[in-house]
Order: C-alpha cells, then structure tokens, then sequence
C-alpha cells in the first residue's frame, strides 16, 4: 500500500492537503527490519525518524525494574511510532522492536515538522501528547521505583507476550500439498509439526507424524490420494501477538491442544506449543493457573484468591500498567467464579439435584462483566434459561435454578465474594429467569425508567456470559438495543439518575471530605469519581450499539466513531487508568495492615504527585460528566 494512502487513514494526517501528502512521500525512504530487531531502545536519543509501517507488526517495550523489556504496547500496518521525541527532544520513552519481518517508511524529522507548521492539526496532536498532565503524572507514579523488596511470586505468564515466545517465522503448507511431500519434509526440516494454510495464507489447519500415522498405518489411506488439506487438524486455536501468554496457557489446558496459531489481520504469524510454555512454567504460576481448574474444594479456592495481593505487588514493583493489571486480575476471578459454579453443581448433583436438559447460562455483571476487577469485588450475577412451554418441566428448571442460585452465592460468600449490597444475585428471584422473562424485565426498565430500575439496569448492560451458552446472552443484547431505540428517552433519564452527584472538588479545586460516618474525612475514589466516568461512557455506548462492555473498549469505540475527539478521549482513558490505578494502590495498602479492601481514602494522606493525579483525573471526570448532560440533554424527547 502507499504510504500516501496508509497516512490518509491515519490520524493526524487524515486531513492534510495533497501538497503535504506528496511532500513527506518525496522525502520517506523505506527500511527493513528482521523480526527481534530493534529499531530503536528506551532512552535511546531521537534517531530523527518517524515510523509509519508499511509491512508487519513492531512492538513497544520497556524496561523492567528487574531487568529484561516488557512489551507494553504494539503498531500495525499504518500505523506509525518515535513521533513525540520529534517535538519534544526527549529521548525514547519506550523501545520499538520488530515482532515480524517489519518494512517501515521514514520520514525525516525535518520535513515532518514542516508540515505540522503548515497544518496545526498535526502540530497539535503530538503537542497535545508531549503535555497530556494526566497522563504524564500518572507515568511519572507508576515508573517511580516500589519501596522494599519486590514481591517473589514469578509474574512469566502474565508479563509474556505471545509475540516474545511464538516461533516465527513457521514454516507452512498449502493445502493442496501432496501427502507423499510431507513426511520428507517433516523429516528434512526436524519440525514436530507443520502450518497447513489456504490461498490467502491464513492458517486452517495442521499436521503432524501422528496424522501421517493414522491416515496411512492405521487407517490404511492411500497417500497418493491425499493431500495436506485432508489429512489436517482443523485450526486448533488462534490468538494475536499481543495476547498473553496466561492466555494461550489456559487455552491450550482447557481444549488439550498441542498447538495454537498467532495470526496478524488474519495472516499466520507465528506457532506457539506446549514446549514454549513450558520454558517459562513454574509451580507458583500454575497455582493461579492451572490449579483454578483442577481445585476440588471452595477452601482452596480461597486461598488462590487470598494470594492476588501477592501477584498485585509484582505487578506493581514491575511497573505494569493499570489495564493490564485489571485484565489479569479479572482472568483469575472469572476463573475461580467458573470453577466455583462447576463445584456448585457437583454438589447438587450429590445429593441427587441435576441440571435440567435445558440451555442456560451463569451471567456476571459490574465490573466482572467489564473485566474491570480488583482485589475485592463483590457478588453480581444472574441466571438466564431457555424459554419453556408452561408444564412440569418449565416448573423444574425454575425450582432447580432457584436452589442452584441460593447455593452458588452462599458458595462465592465462602470463597470470599461479599454479598451485593444491592442484591443483584441469582439467590433473589428478580436476578433469575428465563429469557423471555429477562426480555419483559429489560422492556420495564427502559419503558418505566425510574429510580431502582436505572440502577438494575445499569448494572445489569454490562453483563457477560461466564459459564453456559453463550447465545442466549447475544438475544439479551438485542433486547437491550431495541428497547433502547424505541425509547430514546430512557438515556436522558438515565443520565439524570447518573449524574446527580459530582465529583468530590470544590470550586477552589480543593477534595470534598466526608463530614461524618465511618468515612469520614476520606472519599471514595469509586464511588466520587471511577463509577461516573464508567457510567457516561457507558450511556454513550448504549447510545451507539457498540457490544462491547470493558470502558476502555467503549471509549475506544466512541473515539472511532468520532463521538470523542482524540484529545477528550485520551483525557479520559488517562483519568479511568489514573483512577483504577490509585484505588489499587489503596486496596493493597489496606490488605497490608489486616483490613479489607475498599474504594475509601483520605486524600490529604497522598504524596503530592499523588494529590495531583487524583485532582487532574477527577477534574476530567467532570468535564466528562458535563459533555455527556449536554449531549444528552440536547437529545431528550
């Protein structure tokens, strides 16, 4: 592709004029980078280059505290990197190095900042990167060395890549390859195995000594008659570079796989088996894990969640970024969600209670259902089932379901999951049903918004299917969209409810303490700020069908369809990181001195580069507040 046409599609060069295309194209020269190659190292001087990838995929890394790069961020095709370091003369904040065989274009320094002078649209989108306050005081924090010893627990599957394992690049058949051509080439090259993929190179399928075996010893298949295609596994998995290498463990556990497949746009991209796991496995990594799965008893399950402190603090001496962190905190707790249900059951089962033969599903909300989760969430989930004829059985799954939801929250309550406060569990009839039922529940909150049903329902669209089937969640969101675009109405009233209340600042720009109470002279960074700006950018969400449920996927969304500007949503993905990253900090501190995790702390005792973060962050939460009452009050029936 040219690079006029890659630069057309990117932001802040979508809007240039010819002149200014063709005269960064006249200056570009190309380069290319084998995979492991780095183009440039953290602190490195700027090499006076922009990137913009022509071919391949190159990730950012940093350096770890403890020696080693930890890949934090990646750049596709058309996409571009060393941009900032241009304009501000920093060196690199991060490194750039080749996951693929990567060509880039280079655009010297010189004509890149002619232009930004000629057009200030391109000037002021790396200016507003270098002098994002947010964003810079919350870097400054997270990279700021931990005091004391870093926590032990070794952190290899949550900080590794795929791309930093896989084995790329792979050697690959068409599926029209003959059969008698693969043993010499198994044999030749000493590979275990081999990527079958189709015309357009992407990976369908692979083959191995043991489909040679079968096909032509056991099963006594004529090779001349046989091609790759047809003597292949389908496809086992497939993953980006950019997933986890937890990821790919639990996946390759789960569906007993000896193989999965990096893809890129759909391209094969590297191969990842067992054996590159297991360089990395260690037994405290798998009590995590693996053991989630096989733990038989809610004891046990306790003690796995007990130990998330531990892996919270390496995270933290490592300098991990807040999303990360919620990611993997929120993989570990679907996990143990998951297997207590499975224990659940189990347990009905013994005392002769089975399952009715009817399709359903165990739904998790909140932040369990954003994958937003940190040391102490509390229970918030639900029961869907297949609609029934009215008769005997439609009565015995609801009997059944209403003994599993009463057992299944006394169970998370021992594992040690708190009881919501609001009750949204699937022990209380309103939080259990049938899918038409879910349907009339849905079509009642939005056609009847008042109060308590906003709240349920706010908790209730962030939904996601944890155990079951799957399908009956997607009929659930088509309920919500339709109801939501015959009622338009109801964001306006959901709003209202949601934005009632603001952020703990006063006109000064001083904190809002709590007067009285057991909090008092504290707030909650919670409850003051992280639930408004998850909820504007949710209202939003709503607004535009996006089906996605994570904040950050939404505002990402949002940004795309041009709902938020680059700079507004940057100012609030920063404030959500911020802010999730300072109620962490908190909960730890908590779990140190013996008491239990909660969203409450007393500003004042905040270092100053602290109190200044917590102040930027809730100052942006409340423009926010205010851009989503104006546009929403202009959209009111």
């Amino acid at each position: 592709m040219p690079l006029k046409k890659h630069l057309r599609e990117t932001e802040p060069f979508d809007r240039l004029s010819e002149e200014g295309f063709s005269e960064l194209a006249s200056t570009a020269r190309s380069e290319v980078y084998p995979a492991g190659t780095f183009i440039f190292h953290q602190k490195d001087p700027p090499t006076g280059w922009l990137y913009v990838i022509r071919s391949g995929l190159v990730e950012i890394v940093v350096n770890s505290p403890g020696g080693g790069d930890m890949v934090v961020d990646y750049r596709k095709e058309g996409q571009f990197f060393g941009g900032t370091p241009i304009f501000s003369g920093e060196t690199y904040t991060g490194g750039a190095r080749a996951a693929l065989r990567t060509e880039c274009w280079l655009i010297p320094a010189a004509t890149l900042k002619a232009v930004a002078a000629r057009h200030p649209r391109v000037g002021a989108y790396f200016t507003r990167i270098v002098l994002s306050r947010i964003r810079q005081l919350y870097s400054q924090i997270v990279t700021t060395p931990t005091q004391g010893r870093p926590a032990q627990l070794e952190a290899y599957p949550f900080k590794k890549r795929l791309s930093e394992i896989m084995t790329t690049p792979v050697f690959s058949v068409p599926m029209t390859l003959p059969a008698l051509e693969i043993a010499p080439l198994l044999a030749t090259h000493g590979f275990g195995l081999l990527a079958v993929v189709d015309a357009q190179n992407r990976p369908v399928g692979l083959v191995s000594e043991r489909e040679l075996v079968n096909h032509f010893l056991v099963e006594q298949q004529d090779p001349r008659q046989c091609t790759a295609g047809d003597l292949m596994q389908a496809v086992p998995a497939l993953l980006p570079p950019n997933a986890y290498m937890f990821e790919a463990m639990a996946l390759m556990q789960s569906r007993r796989l000896k193989a999965l497949f990096v893809v890129t746009d759909g391209e094969l991209a590297g191969i990842v088996t067992p054996r590159d796991l297991l360089h990395y496995r260690s037994q405290k990594e798998m009590l995590l894990l693996g053991n989630v799965r096989e733990e038989a008893s809610l004891a046990g399950l306790a003690l796995i969640r007990n130990s998330l402190p531990t892996l919270v603090r390496s995270f933290l001496a490592e300098h991990r970024g807040t999303p990360e962190i919620l990611e993997v905190l929120t993989y570990i707790h679907h996990g143990i969600i998951r297997r207590t249900c499975e224990l659940t059951l189990a347990q009905l089962a013994a005392n002769g209670e089975e399952p009715p033969a009817v399709r359903w599903s165990l739904l998790v909300m909140g932040s369990a259902g954003r994958r937003e989760m940190l040391l102490a969430p509390d229970q918030d989930h639900g029961l869907i089932w297949e609609d029934l004829p009215a008769g005997a059985t439609a009565r015995a799954a609801e009997e059944f379901f209403a003994r599993f939801g009463t057992a299944l929250t006394e169970n998370l309550l021992a594992v040690g999951y708190p009881l919501c406060e609001g009750g949204v569990m699937a022990s209380n009839p309103p939080w259990r049903g049938t899918l038409r039922t879910w349907r009339r529940r849905i079509q009642d909150w939005v056609n009847d918004p008042e109060p308590m049903k906003i709240r349920s329902s706010s908790i209730f669209f962030d939904f996601l299917p944890l155990y079951g089937e799957v399908d009956l969640a997607h009929d659930l969101r088509v309920a919500i969209a339709s109801e939501i675009e015959s009622f338009e109405g109801f964001l306006y009233q959901m709003m209202t409810l949601d934005l009632r209340h603001k952020v703990p600042l006063s006109l000064l720009g001083g904190f809002v303490l709590e007067k009285s109470g057991e909090h008092q002279g504290e707030i909650s960074i919670k409850q003051g700020g992280l639930i408004y700006l998850v909820d504007c950018i949710r209202i939003f969400a709503l607004e535009r069908r996006l089906p996605v449920t994570r904040t950050l996927d939404r505002l990402s969304g949002l940004e795309g369809l041009n709902v938020f500007d680059n700079e507004t949503a940057e100012h609030v993905r920063a404030a959500f990181e911020a802010l999730s990253y300072l109620r962490l900090r908190n909960e730890l501190a908590q779990v140190d001195v013996g008491q239990y995790p909660s969203s409450y702390l007393n500003p004042l005792s905040l270092a100053k580069p602290e109190r200044e973060l917590l102040k930027e962050a809730l100052q942006a939460v409340s423009k926010l507040q205010d851009a989503t009452r104006r546009h929403f009050s202009r959209s009111a029936f």
